[in-house]
């Protein structure tokens, strides 16, 4: 029976090696339990065992995935082991696949070990998500050459991909995407002629072309050569892979047209093209292609029509056509596409209507239409479309909705509409019949009316703008009674009165609230107490004059952005002793704070306390080493007292305006630490000494007011080399002396140049014809604009600063800044802002400037104010000063000018301000339009005569000045050659039909069916106004 017994036993093991072998081939797993059960013999081959343990030694195995490797007497099989996988025919290691978690990075080595080697049956060699930092795929992988599959993707390697690779000829399967690797050559590639599948995604070609041999890989199935540093045009030998499925060449530099060798992919499933430089047409072939599932050719610079043959494309799942030129109709292209679920034609030029295309769009999930030119209504939209959850319109033209327009949406969870045209009651663009599972509702920037109050069923939203309409009305709690979800709210720029009960508490937390320019005071409401998530708040210019409460600035420790600014808050800076989270952005501008600034707020990225009455010194920026503040703005307070010096801790500022205070002392040297700074206003404040030289160190500046102080010395040469970037440069009311250095000529970019009110004397250099700035064309964008990034952040989508300064924030987390400056303009103090980049200035005025105004000057073509009055300015002015056309003042008063006024000022049309009083003119003022307007523009001139004076020119046929107004082309040849050109042109014509029979029926052909055509146009017309008025 012992004997039996035994048998028995053999018999089962064989049973189950032979079960196992049938069931998973040659390979034998390490957990197979019947295996362990029947105490089967260690298979592993002990030197391949030493290399895996080699192998794992290397390794940090965070999540303990390789605790079944070891040396222990029951890990001696490693073909039992986590991820190794063995012949059941040789007992060879023939897969090595480490699992790949959800986690990244679950191991990391410093090398893959070279004990691998060992390994030469191996055939899947499977490494994905391990951080082998930076290291060299090594070259003896090579010389596995019975390797199938091999997987190093998100590896964290880097180098050059070795050249053995190309022993590799059994190899089918490779993939080393997402990587630091690079490649000089892929020579070695030819040589891998089984290859199926090839994904070399982000590896680096350093701006080579796509090597054409990919084209003789003609087994491949799939090829992924996305973010490659790729350019030049797609090989024709692509036009070989007849079996490849999925093609993904985005995120290069590839251009030129999308070539015809593509429609040799007969198989293609998907393909992706995004994300190039490719231009012209889609091409006809694309609808032959009738397996294709997903199409992706958005971001390039294709243009003309969409191609009709797209309507018809059934299998197709996913179209991707935005960000591209395409000029469609879109109903020109719709057709049978009852497969698609996703159709984004976003940032094309699509002009004309809606359609109701989508009864054949059964199955459609998301559309996006945003940023073209559609107009007209939202259709009715009369097929099956309960599929829909997404519908993007953004950003197009269109006037309104219909009726029913949303009658079938029923299942819309986010509908976008923001930055249109639409008009009328609110009411009409609520998709009611989507009340219970809209979640994401913009309507923002149209010129909605009416209330909230049809908003109370729409109990699944998350996230609601209706900023920037004209909607009105009191807004209470029972608006917001069924809001639970509600995440993110935008109410701002509308006439809204918020009157809610002061103890109410809203069923909702808020994360972004923006109540901007809506009626929220005069009482500070007490209802945000209740919102802990809130990272996001704005309620700048809401009315609110009460003073800040006690709980407000720790209730709101985790906000990244808050705006209290534009309001009449009242409050004292004490006791604040409150660690925000993050680098806060705080607006505090306009409103009756008062006291010393608290160190605490040291920790903001953005601190703008403009224009309240704070006071104090500015000792809290020392309180610590190193500060991550970028914009500081304390302009119009009460500061007083000595700049600190410890201007080196701010090293990441970008913008600082301490003017309009009551600052003085010099300014420190250490300010010339600040190397990021663009923008330094220090204007209005009481500051001596002279301009300070370790400026020269601020390269980036491109915005400098130092006006109204007490600054003296010379204005320092190396302004125009080492601050090259300089737009503005205001210097005026000081004390500056000396001459203008010519240096400032090298200042190309200078678009304001303002030294008026000091003591500068010589000449003006004939050097500022370089300033070519001045004479180009502006354009309304602003003249510096400053950006940063939060730490990658969401932020607010819009907040306006006071002085001078606008936000805007986007939802990438990048805040832009634009300057604004304040100058004497036609004797006014104005600023400007929105419309800066137009503005090309130089004032001069007030000085002790001598000897005759440059020619040079009026090369400056595009000058809209110049002003040099006030100096000791002798000689004419010159005849070139027409060339100003873009002159809107020009101020030459009070200097010792003489001779008379040239002509050529009359055909400076846009000029609207003229002063060329208390000089030493003489002669007949020109005739024009605009100088005769300017009464008072010639006082303290008594050899001028003709209007607008009363003093008439002793002769009224006075002959002009033969230095510039003489017109010499108008001679008696001139009236010669006229005649002549008359006579030879008159018969050129009508002598041609009159001798010639032939053209003069074919003229009076023409003139007779001209007449026809118009009869018929005319009589048409008229049809058409009975018809409409009927």
């Amino acid at each position: 029976m012992k004997g039996d017994g035994r048998c028995l036993k053999l018999f089962l093991a064989l049973s189950i090696l032979f079960l196992q072998k049938v069931k998973g081939g040659e390979v034998g797993h390490s957990h197979s339990h019947s295996l362990r059960d029947a105490k089967v013999a260690v298979r592993c081959i002990e030197r391949e065992r030493q290399a895996l343990l080699a192998f794992k030694r290397g390794l940090v195995d965070k999540f303990n995935y390789l605790s079944s490797w070891g040396s222990e007497a029951q890990k001696q099989d490693c073909c039992r082991w986590e991820g190794v996988y063995c012949s059941n025919q040789t007992g060879h290691v023939i897969q090595l696949d480490l699992p790949s978690p959800d986690i990244e990075y679950s191991f990391q080595g410093k090398m893959i070990s070279p004990k691998l080697i060992e390994l030469q049956h191996l055939q899947y060699l499977h490494l994905a998500s391990i951080d082998f930092n930076e290291s060299q795929i090594p070259d003896f992988i090579g010389s596995l050459t019975n390797l199938r599959s091999l997987i190093f993707s998100s590896c964290n390697l880097a180098g050059q991909i070795p050249s053995s690779f190309g022993n590799l000829t059994q190899l089918q399967y490779i993939n080393l995407s997402y990587n630091q690797l690079r490649t000089e050559n892929l020579n070695w590639l030819p040589a891998l002629s089984s290859l199926t599948y090839l994904d070399l995604a982000f590896i680096d070609f350093n701006g080579s072309q796509i090597p054409d041999f990919i084209g003789s890989l003609t087994n491949l199935r799939n090829l992924d050569l996305h973010s490659c540093n790729l350019v030049g045009q797609i090989p024709s030998s692509f036009g070989n892979l007849t079996q490849l499925q999925y093609l993904d060449l985005t995120n290069n530099s590839l251009s030129g047209f999308i070539p015809n060798c593509i429609g040799n992919m007969s198989s293609l499933v998907d393909l992706d093209l995004s994300n190039n430089y490719l231009t012209g047409f889609i091409p006809d072939f694309i609808g032959n292609m009738s397996s294709l599932v997903d199409l992706d050719l958005s971001n390039n610079y294709l243009t003309g029509f969409i191609p009709d043959f797209i309507g018809n494309m059934s299998s197709l799942v996913n179209l991707d056509l935005s960000n591209n030129n395409l000029t469609s109709f879109i109903h020109d292209f719709t057709g049978n596409m009852s497969s698609l679920v996703s159709l984004d034609l976003s940032n094309n030029n699509l002009t004309g209507f809606i359609p109701d295309f989508t009864g054949n769009m059964s199955s459609l999930v998301h559309l996006d239409l945003s940023n073209n030119n559609l107009t007209g209504f939202i259709p009715d939209f009369t097929g099956n479309m309960s599929s829909l959850l997404d519908m993007d319109l953004s950003d197009n033209q269109i006037e309104g909705a219909n009726p029913n327009s949303f009658a079938r949406l029923c299942n819309l969870q986010t509908l976008e509409l923001q930055r249109n045209h639409l008009s009328g009651q609110l009411s009409q663009l609520l998709p009611r019949c989507a009340q219970n599972s809209l979640m994401y509702l913009d309507l923002s920037e149209n010129v909605l009316k009416g209330s909230l109050n049809n908003l109370t069923s729409f109990s699944s939203l998350r996230s609601l703008n209706l900023s920037m309409n004209s909607l009105e009305g009191v807004v209470s709690e029972t608006h917001f009674s069924k809001l639970s979800d509600l995440n993110e709210l935008d109410l701002s720029y509308n006439s809204l009165v918020l009157n809610f009960h002061f103890d109410w508490v809203p069923p909702f937390q808020l994360s972004h609230i923006y109540l901007a320019s809506c009626t929220v005071g005069p009482l500070f409401p007490k209802w945000l107490q209740t919102q802990n998530k809130a990272s996001l708040l704005d309620i700048s210019n809401a009315g609110i004059s009460d003073i800040l409460p006690s709980w407000f600035w720790s209730h709101f420790r985790n906000a990244y952005l808050i705006n209290l600014s534009q309001n009449l808050i009242r409050g004292i800076f004490t006791n604040l002793t409150v660690e925000f989270t993050y680098n806060l952005e705080l607006h505090l501008s306009s409103n009756q704070i008062e006291g010393p600034i608290p160190s605490t707020l040291s920790q903001a990225s953005y601190l703008d306390l403009s224009n309240n009455k704070i006071s104090g010194s500015l000792s809290f920026l020392c309180e610590s080493a190193y500060l991550n503040l970028t914009f500081l703005n304390l302009s119009s307070n009460n500061f007083y007292g000595d700049l600190p010096d410890c201007w080196s801790h701010l090293a990441a500022l970008v913008m600082l305006d301490l003017s309009n205070n009551a600052f003085s002392g010099k300014i420190p040297m250490t300010i010339g630490s600040l190397w990021r700074i663009e923008t330094l206003k220090l204007r209005s404040n009481r500051f001596v000494g002279e301009f300070p030289s370790s400026l020269k160190n601020c390269t980036r500046l491109q915005v400098i007011d130092l006006g109204d102080n007490e600054l003296s010395g010379s204005i320092p040469k190396w302004l125009g080399v080492s601050l090259k970037n300089l737009a503005i440069l205001m210097l005026s009311s000081n004390h500056f002396n000396g001459s203008m250095p010519s240096q400032l000529c090298h200042l190309t970019r200078i678009q304001i140049l303002d030294f008026s009110v000091n003591n500068i004397s010589g000449s003006i250099p004939k050097c500022l014809i370089n300033l070519t700035a001045m004479a180009q064309k502006g354009n309304s964008s602003l003249t510096s604009t400053h950006s940063y990034t939060r730490g990658g952040n969401l932020v607010s989508r819009h907040a306006t600063g006071s002085h001078g300064i606008l936000l805007r924030h986007n939802d990438l987390g990048i805040i832009t800044y634009e300057d604004d400056v304040r100058f004497m303009w036609k004797g006014r103090m104005q600023t400007y802002k929105s419309t800066l980049g137009l503005v090309k200035r130089i004032d001069l005025s007030s000085n002790r400037l001598i000897g005759e105004i440059p020619t040079e000057i009026t090369h400056l073509v595009e000058l809209v104010s110049l002003n040099l009055s006030r100096n000791r300015l002798t000689g004419q002015i010159t005849p070139e000063i027409g060339n100003l056309q873009s002159l809107d003042s020009l101020d030459l008063s009070r200097n010792q000018i003489d001779g008379r006024i040239p002509t050529s000022l009359a055909r400076i049309y846009r000029l609207s301000f003229l002063d060329l009083s208390y000089n030493n003119l003489s002669g007949k003022i020109p005739t024009s339009t605009q100088l005769q307007s300017f009464e008072f523009a010639y006082a303290g001139n008594p050899q001028l005569c003709g209007s607008p004076l009363k003093k008439m020119c002793a002769n009224q046929n006075e002959p002009l000045s033969n230095e510039e107004d003489t017109d010499e082309f108008i001679t008696l040849g001139f009236y010669i050659s006229m005649g002549i050109g008359f006579a030879a042109g008159f018969w050129g014509v009508c002598g041609t039909l009159i001798f010639n029979r032939s053209w003069r029926y074919a003229y009076l052909k023409f003139l007779n069916g001209l007449n026809d055509w118009l009869y018929v146009k005319i009589a048409l017309s008229k049809r058409q106004l009975k018809l409409a008025y009927a």
